[in-house]
């Protein structure tokens, strides 16, 4: 490729956010590095890891660039942090436990550039120890139920569908996963980003529910592939993470629905945090059990602070609105996702009614 066509065209920065993660770096960056996208940046964030990151970086890797954060800020403010000392038109958000095929990034660079309006995409999101099955973090893009539970194209609850093509479509979704997550740099920093106190998980379902209230799409892009391995950073059933995924999900309908939503719509949510809760303690699931009820108390013992946010949101929509007729609703399914798996038995997303 000739220099001049190189400089006409996005520059897009990888940034890897990592903490101790030296052997996922070591399985995963050689793929990344292979990207044949330019003009391309690679940046490793270190979430002040005590592994040896940072020695393996410089040692193999003397071309990546390294952002050190002087603490474990978690993915959420991580992010923030990191990416005010990245210039670039696109951010291209990698799980260090990724790997990513050599042409990824092209088709979701052609997808933004042709619509102005798309603030962020994802790739198809694949199974790493079964590249034949959708991965839980993404897979064919996110959906959010009437009741702000998150779903995906190709994976509802623990059930991940295997890959036969059904999903070859690119189309709008809800949300774009945070395992490869290609955003609009201006519009990462002027919707401020992660929502620091998320910490961990679903901070990049907030950030996009804010990014469609204000008009814009999000687009699951099919001829970009990559494969996740899941639980890089915290296992799928540490409780830490339950009170995470718990607690960051009733911050999110807080701040994201509108007030004639949110009366009733939460206190639903609440008691069906409560029966979650009750059903733990019954099958002895003790740990399980105390991070639902301290993810369930901190949401309201934070409740002024939610208000607060909850009114930023609302003055930052109106400032950056480009659709002031509309909230964009693509990727929203007006049933209920558990009624759907838990009652009716339906784990396949082609299976759900049309609501």
């Amino acid at each position: 490729m000739h220099q001049e066509d190189i400089l006409q065209k996005p520059l897009v920065a990888v940034v890897i956010l990592s903490w101790n993660g030296q052997q996922y770096l070591e399985q995963f960056l050689p793929s990344v590095v292979k990207l044949t996208y330019q003009p391309l940046d690679i940046y490793v964030a270190d979430n002040a890891s005590t592994d040896g990151t940072l020695d393996f970086l410089k040692t193999n890797y003397p071309a990546v660039k390294i952002i050190r954060i002087q603490k474990n800020e978690g993915f959420a403010k991580g992010y923030n942090v990191a990416l005010k000392e990245v210039i670039a038109d696109y951010y291209l958000l990698l799980n260090q436990d990724v790997e990513v095929q050599p042409g990824m990034i092209e088709p979701l660079v052609e997808k933004m550039e042709a619509d102005v309006n798309i603030a962020a995409a994802q790739p198809k999101l694949l199974a790493y120890h079964n590249k034949q099955q959708f991965e839980y973090a993404g897979a064919a893009g996110g959906y959010i139920d009437k009741l702000g539970y998150p779903f995906c194209k190709g994976r509802i609850f623990d059930v991940a569908e295997l890959d036969s093509g059904q999903f070859n479509t690119a189309g709008e979704i809800f949300w774009a996963s945070g395992a490869a997550m290609f955003v609009r740099a201006e519009l990462y920093k002027r919707f401020k980003g992660f929502d620091p106190d998320f910490f961990a998980h679903m901070e990049e379902i907030d950030l996009c529910w804010r990014f469609k209230r204000a008009g814009y799409k999000i687009f699951y892009v099919p001829e970009a592939v990559a494969y996740h391995v899941g639980g890089g950073s915290l296992p799928k059933k540490n409780p830490y993470k339950t009170y995470l995924n718990f607690r960051n999900n009733l911050f999110m309908i807080f701040k994201n629905y509108e007030t004639q939503e949110l009366i009733w719509k939460l206190p639903v949510r609440l008691l069906m945090e409560n029966i979650a809760f009750f059903k733990a303690l019954l099958q002895g699931k003790w740990k399980e059990a105390f991070a639902i009820f301290r993810a369930d108390w901190h949401f309201v013992i934070s409740l002024p602070l939610q208000l607060k946010k909850r009114y930023d949101n609302w003055k930052n929509y109106h400032r950056n609105r480009i659709d002031i007729t509309r909230v964009r609703k693509s990727g929203y399914f007006s049933g209920s996702i558990v009624w759907q798996f838990f009652i009716r038995k339906r784990s396949r997303f082609n299976d759900l009614p049309n609501e």
